[in-house]
């Protein structure tokens, strides 16, 4: 039977937990009336358009 020969410090078993953790860039979309990045399924902060509409007064 396969046995550890040494204990698995904190450290080590942290980092690997940790590894699953990381951070992503949040998804972007280009926004088709004027053409600014903004996050999907949003009203674009630039105009104020979303989905062939105005939604807020820029």
């Amino acid at each position: 039977m396969a046995v550890p020969k040494k204990k698995t410090s904190k450290s080590k078993t942290r980092s690997r937990r940790a590894s699953a953790w990381k951070l992503q860039m949040p998804p972007r979309s280009i926004c088709p009336r004027c053409g600014n990045a903004k996050t999907p399924h949003t009203v674009c902060g630039e105009c104020g358009w979303y989905r062939d509409r105005v939604v807020v007064e820029v």
